[in-house]
This record gives C-alpha cells, structure tokens and sequence, in this order.
C-alpha cells in the first residue's frame, strides 16, 4: 500500500514539474506565440515567414488555396492554424471634439419611492406597495406607450379622477412584467400621485472618437450611459448629440477623478441623433459631415493585433472646441476574438495634459487614440487610484457597434 502511495506522489510530482517547465522550453514558447487568428487589410499581402532564424529550428508558414488559413509547419509536419480574417480598408475621420449629449429614455425609468399623504393623512406609496423596484422602466400604462413624464402624469391625473387603476407594463433588467395600482391623492400638493421618482432623460458630455464619412455615422464616448442613481444602462427611445464647448476643468487626482465642465445648446448645437447606448458607446448620423482639420483625408483603421506597446496620442478638447494633440502611452494591449470594453491600457505621458487635467478626466472618455498613422481605439476608464492611467476600447468594436461592416466576404474555395 505504503508502495502504490508513494508511487502516486513520485508520478505527480514528476508530472507538477513538467507542467511548470515545459513552458519554458523554447519550441513550445513559439508554439504558443503562433495566433490562432489574424487580422489583415485587404490590400495587405498573407507572405510565409520563418518564427526563429536558427535554420535547424525553423517554422514555416504557408497558406492554403483559399488565403483564409495559414498552417504553420516544423520539419515539413503541419503543427498549427492560423485563420486569417480579411478586413476592409476602412477610412475614418479622427474626433476629438467636445460633445454634449441628450437622451430620452424607453419609457420611464424609476429612480426612488415616495410616500403620499393622503385625506385622513395615512401616508403610503402606491408604488411600492405595487411593488415597482427602483431600475424598472414603466413602458406602459393602460396599454398606452409612456415615453415622458407627461405621458405618465397625464394618465395618473385622468386615472385618479376616474377612480380606476392604472395597469402598468414594466421591464425589470430584461423580464416583461405586469403589476396594477392605484393613484392616491396628495392633500398637500392637490394632485394624484402614484409614489414613484421618475427619470425620461439624462444629458452629459464627452468626446467624439470618430466619423465615418461613406455612412454618415460616429462613434463617441467607448462606453455606455448609465443613470446616475440607478447605474444602470439607460435604454434610449431618441437622443441628441451636440457641439459642446469646454468651459474649465476640475483636475484629478489619486481617488478623485476629475472632470470636464462644458455647455451646449440643444437647439442650436445639433449635430445628429443618437440611436444607440451601448457598452462601446453611444452611435448614430450625423446631420452633416465633420471636418478634422489635422486630418483632412481621415486615417486607415488599425485593428488590435496591429496596436502596439509604446507611444501614441490622443486628440481630446481642454479649453473651448480647441482641439489638440497629446503624448500617451499604450501600457498593455489585449486583442480578443470577441468584443470586449477593456482593450488596452493607457497611460497619460504629456507633461501638459497632466499639468491641466491630472490625467485622465470625466468627459474625456471617446478621445480617439492614434498610432502609427492609424486610429486603434478611445479612451474609456479612468483608474481612480491612479488618473493617470485607464483603459481603452479597440475601434473595431466600436465600429461594429456602429453597424459598419469590418470584415470582407471570405470567398469559399472551389
């Protein structure tokens, strides 16, 4: 028994050893490197290349007959595929821009109970005691859409003088419910009430990251718009986006982020609308076109296998719609096959921009990022224990979220 035991001890301790070391040989540290996929421009050519320059240690790469696959070969054995991805040549005007948005939600979301003091001054929350939760969105009322507060006031007001319930259809997070109260009457304030705090829209600002001009449509932002009390994502019925002019800005620091204090009019700043809120972002059309005067015949796309460790730049706004150009650096790059909010990490390198803004600042997020030529991503996050640094979004994401097509239709082999 003692025998078998110490046997089982002695195999997997030999087999802990190997699981600890075999990484660090060599030839399985190139077959790790090789990707299983690769994103290419159409006007790029697929060449073979060697992974070591030793000739007795040689991988091979070739491509098969329909160059949607490269195998990669040691001692003439196949080993490893890599598909490759074929990609537009996309050409984007690079943002920058300050931007005010506006938005107007699904129905009415519930932000808070109230009580209501009634005739024998009872005091209740018809709401509540309906039990509506703060985060649902009231769709409708009576089968009627609601997509204001005076939608709902309205049908409160006619339903409490007719003393008859309202039947409310609602979404909890994405469950389609139905749940009925009654309007009670607030003796103090003269009206029905229903004991609910209600939200139709939010307005905030941010940055630009991209117009494309074939389409008429942007991307801004990187990351989605949530309701200041509930924090949940706003589910948007139409919205506006708008030129905004940067009025000061309140420096961070470790713990507090810092922000972007601007103005706009909704009226008279009109860019376009705003179709969609998501977790890359906010998208839609513009109205008219948009001009980078640094960039007048906008930049290629560069995907995120092209991104590199090192320096690039962001264009964001600091004072007025003046927009400039400054030093960043890209710390980390973490492609993914799947879209992912978090791509890259930045850190903030210009001695200027961290003198005026500590690093990176509420109202930034969107700033596009610039590399080798190529706009790569937005600037997302900030880290609260170090403003100097966030995260970034890489711009193909964005750019799907967008609804442009990235990808060239594979041609199937015959």
């Amino acid at each position: 028994m003692n025998h078998k035991l110490t046997s089982k001890h002695i195999c997997g301790s030999v087999l802990l050893l190997l699981m600890l070391i075999l990484p660090l040989f060599n030839p399985l540290q190139k077959y790790l490197a090789i990707p299983t996929e690769v994103k290419v421009s159409t006007s790029a050519e697929i060449e073979a290349a060697p992974v070591s320059s030793h000739p007795n240690e040689a991988w091979t790469a070739f491509s098969s007959t329909n160059d949607n696959q490269v195998f990669h070969e040691f001692a003439g054995v196949p080993l490893k595929k890599t598909d490759i991805k074929k990609m537009k040549d996309i050409r984007l005007i690079p943002g920058g821009q300050s931007v005010g948005v506006e938005l107007h939600t699904k129905g009415v979301l519930v932000v808070g109970h109230h009580l209501v003091t009634g005739e024998a001054d009872e005091k209740t929350s018809p709401g509540e005691d309906a039990r509506v939760q703060v985060g649902d969105i009231l769709l409708k009322g009576n089968g009627e859409e609601l997509n204001s507060m005076e939608d709902l006031s309205s049908l409160v007001k006619d339903a409490g003088k007719d003393g008859k319930a309202i039947k409310f259809t609602l979404k909890r997070n994405k469950e389609i419910m139905t749940t009925t109260l009654n309007p009670s009457f607030n003796k103090q304030e003269k009206e029905y009430q229903i004991g609910l705090y209600i939200r139709d829209s939010a307005a905030g600002i941010g940055t630009m990251t991209f117009y494309h001009p074939d389409s008429k449509k942007y991307g801004a932002l990187g990351h989605v718009i949530s309701d200041m009390d509930t924090k949940k994502p706003i589910e948007i019925h139409e919205g506006t986006i708008v030129r905004s002019h940067v009025t000061s800005i309140e420096k961070g620091s470790q713990g507090v982020p810092g922000e972007k204090r601007a103005e706009f009019s909704l009226k008279d700043d009109r860019l376009g609308t705003i179709t969609k809120n998501t977790p890359f972002g906010i998208f839609g059309e513009l109205d008219g076109s948009m001009d980078n005067k640094s960039y007048p015949n906008g930049l290629p796309v560069g995907y995120a296998e092209q991104v590199e460790e090192g320096p690039a730049k962001i264009l964001t706004v600091l004072n007025g719609d003046k927009m400039q150009t400054f030093d960043v650096e890209i710390v980390s790059n973490m492609p993914k096959k799947n879209p992912v909010t978090k791509g890259m990490i930045v850190k903030i390198t210009d001695p200027k921009l961290l003198d005026k803004t500590g690093g990176i600042v509420q109202g930034m997020s969107g700033s596009p990022i610039i590399q080798n030529g190529k706009i790569i991503g937005a600037v997302t996050h900030v880290f609260v224990n170090d403003p100097t640094s966030g995260y970034g979004v890489h711009i193909e994401w964005m750019l799907q979220e967008a609804g442009i097509e990235i990808y060239e239709k594979q041609q199937k082999a015959s």
